[in-house]
């Protein structure tokens, strides 16, 4: 048996100096919102570390719409469902095309588009809101999910196109020299060729696009309206329009809508990190 060395051991005292507090701090605000989702609302802000009474009355309210707020509960978390899962193909499918294009068929003008695009990072999200809503209102999409839709898309799209074409690189060209001597078109090189082994990197970016969609507050709060076409954040906030807003209620609702999320990292969280950041092998 190995043993570690002082340097070895001051080294893992100092990640866990780091992350036992980043865990911490991570964890806190979760546990409040589960203890508020399980605690009755005479009970809510008692201030102590778990309720007297712990109760599933309120996961039970809210399945069951027994709420003013809650009445459009399951069109809302539908709509939200929808829209992520759009914004999630569509910037799949352009930021895929896109990388293809400009790593593997060296389109004239590829990179500077790709630097175009990423120049718009520079202006913050919240600055193009209301000339996002202005462009919609032209195009008549106000109230209506592709309004949203094509907005995430919009914000997700140049740093996913980043990503895939650094992943793209990485692959090496004789695999398309080969596939072409095989007598492989285009389309065969992409589909047969490019898409399995871009495929870590496509699960994270996919990932990220829809749980960016999933997580957006303002934009969908601008662009939508209609209670039955809202999404399930906008939701939320309602609840702090009244003058006494049900807080058990609304951190039981943000729980539930906080797990999808949390399942979709866990199931792909291998690719996370490496496919935001490698692509196959290095010719």
């Amino acid at each position: 048996m190995k043993i570690p060395t002082l340097r070895e051991v001051a080294t893992e005292a100092r990640l866990l100096l780091i992350g036992i507090p980043v865990f911490i701090w991570t964890m806190v605000p979760i546990y409040h919102m589960f203890l508020f989702a399980i605690s009755p609302k005479e009970d809510a802000f008692s201030g102590k570390l778990w309720p007297d009474h712990p109760t599933l009355h309120n996961f039970e309210i809210v399945f069951k719409q027994q709420h003013y707020f809650l009445r459009d509960f399951y069109v809302q978390f539908w709509n939200s469902l929808v829209i992520a899962a759009s914004v999630g193909v569509l910037t799949l499918f352009i930021a895929t095309a896109a990388a293809f294009s400009i790593s593997r068929l060296k389109v004239p003008g590829g990179r500077i588009v790709m630097n175009l695009a990423l120049f718009t990072y520079f202006i913050p999200a919240a600055f193009l809101a209301v000339p996002m809503y202005r462009t919609m209102g032209n195009y008549g999409l106000l109230n209506n999910h592709w309004a949203l839709i094509l907005a995430m898309v919009t914000i997700a799209s140049p740093y996913a196109i980043w990503v895939l074409k650094q992943a793209s690189d990485k692959l090496p060209v004789e695999l398309d020299e080969a596939a072409v001597m095989d007598g492989a078109t285009t389309l065969q090189i992409f589909r047969l060729v490019y898409l399995p082994l871009m495929m870590p990197s496509l699960v994270a970016i996919g990932t990220y696009a829809v749980l960016l969609a999933w997580n957006e507050y303002l934009y969908a709060f601008l662009l939508l309206s209609n209670d039955r076409e809202i999404t399930l954040p906008v939701a939320l906030g309602n609840f702090l329009a009244a003058d006494d807003s049900p807080w058990e209620l609304l951190m039981t609702t943000g729980f539930i809508y906080a797990l999808p999320p949390a399942a979709i990292y866990y199931a792909f969280r291998r690719y996370m990190v490496g496919g935001l950041t490698a692509g196959a092998v290095k010719s």
